[in-house]
């Protein structure tokens, strides 16, 4: 069930779950960048500058924002309903946006400064105007104020492995908490399509997980005997369901945790013989192979080596091959606004990560490879419903999620995680694509018969 304003932005009715709140006093040692408020005169200068700027934008916005002395700011038409955000330690908030931008708004949620009634409606308000929320002039000096990304973690050969690593090897066990049985962490393909995506139930989740992987497969042309590459291991699902239709597997990912419990998998699925599970960076991939699938790993490698990547899959791939891969992107004039930002993903999330677009994709594989996009299937909306159900699914077992030995803070930083990643899709900001490739001399040869 929906609510919509007078505007259009539209958005669910308030979760039925409660968010843990951080303690009082958030221990330092785990949390330095939520413990302790920015300080100091410019701290102070910029937590005005960002103040007004804040202020400003949200006047026009359908949204609610209430402030403890009863100020509430917003552009919600009389009658209307709109996503409530609570601000409880303004200057705490103005501090934090001040000193780190948007990295300061997901450090705000995370030390409790400001809540919502629905976080995700919150911040697909904020999503959906992204590039006209500052006034353009500011925008021009971003580079000057905003973090850049650190140089230890741009995905060299030296620095991917700790990036990968920072996230996907967590813990199995937090991870198996919000994921279903397939242990698939990237965007399902539901039965519907357009706007008849909504208010899937968890029930068919498992099933849409494999309808993505399958497809994905059969654009790869996947069967008996086909010799698969699979860069990005996962937790095994797709390796599994091509060793069930006779290819063989090899399958590179640079998470021990991830590598352990796919082989794992693999081994009781009786696929010993066929999928093999090795710790190595795709760049080191040797050999020739039928069949090249990707799963929502070039967000991982970085812009600087979206070329490398290409032309790693060019040189193994056998003649008259197929690859598939999928994709989340990005608007080409947000990537080329925002690629060599520092986000709150990339500090607490994704180092490293930046989310191409399909114009770039098409670009460097067209310039610097002998590959070309022959085909490309948009899925946004399913992934806004993928990631409803994970965070449906965290919040109901985060009781669970602390016994593993995740704190509060840690429970709401996911939150937002889920809640920031589920409002880019459904504010369209971000997609997610099937993208089928190959090479171009083939094509060409195929189309001169």
């Amino acid at each position: 069930m929906t609510m919509t304003d007078d505007n259009g932005t539209a958005s669910a009715e308030r979760p039925a779950y409660t968010v843990p709140q951080p303690p009082a006093s958030i221990d330092a040692a785990i949390w330095p960048g939520i413990a302790t408020v920015p300080s100091g005169f410019k701290a102070n200068a910029a937590a005005r500058i960002a103040d007004g700027i804040f202020k400003a934008a949200v006047r026009r916005l359908p949204i609610e924002v209430r402030y403890p002395d009863g100020q509430v700011l917003g552009s919600a038409p009389a009658g209307s309903r709109v996503p409530v955000m609570t601000i409880h330690r303004p200057g705490h908030f103005a501090l934090r946006l001040g000193d780190g931008g948007l990295i300061g708004l997901g450090e705000s949620y995370m030390a409790g400064d400001w809540d919502a009634d629905n976080l995700t409606a919150v911040l697909e308000v904020f999503a959906a105007r992204a590039g006209t929320l500052i006034p353009v002039p500011l925008q021009k000096l971003r580079s000057v104020f905003l973090p850049r990304q650190p140089r230890t973690e741009r995905n060299s050969l030296k620095n991917t492995r700790s990036n990968i690593s920072r996230h996907y090897d967590l813990s199995n066990e937090l991870f198996a908490t919000f994921l279903d049985e397939t242990m698939s962490y990237s965007s399902a393909l539901f039965p519907a399509s357009g706007s008849a995506v909504k208010d899937m139930q968890w029930e068919g989740f498992a099933a849409a997980q494999q309808a993505k992987i399958d497809r994905l497969l059969d654009k790869a042309a996947v069967g008996p005997g086909t010799r698969v590459l699979e860069i990005g291991t996962g937790w095994g699902e797709l390796a599994l369901r091509a060793a069930a239709r006779g290819a063989t597997v090899y399958s590179v990912t640079l998470s021990s945790e991830q590598q352990a419990l796919a082989r794992q998998r693999v081994a009781e699925a009786g696929y010993a013989g066929q999928v093999t599970i090795e710790l190595k960076d795709y760049r080191a991939v040797e050999g020739e192979y039928d069949a090249v699938v990707s799963v929502e790993m070039i967000e991982a490698v970085g812009y600087e080596y979206w070329a490398t990547y290409f032309q790693t899959i060019e040189r193994v791939l056998a003649p008259g091959g197929k690859v598939a891969i999928q994709a989340i992107t990005i608007a080409h004039d947000r990537l080329l606004a925002t690629r060599t930002g520092y986000t709150w993903v990339h500090k607490y999330i994704f180092p490293g990560g930046v989310i191409p677009s399909v114009r770039a994709i098409e670009e460097v594989t067209e310039k610097r490879t002998g590959l070309q996009v022959r085909e490309r299937l948009a899925f946004g909306e399913h992934y806004a419903e993928t990631l409803r159900l994970w965070e449906e699914r965290f919040m109901a077992r985060k009781d669970e999620v602390a016994e593993l030995g995740f704190d509060a803070v840690f429970q709401r930083m996911w939150l937002f995680y889920l809640c920031y990643s589920r409002a880019g899709f459904a504010s369209g900001y971000l997609n997610v694509q099937q993208i089928v490739l190959d090479q171009k001399k083939n094509a060409a040869a195929n189309g001169s018969r």
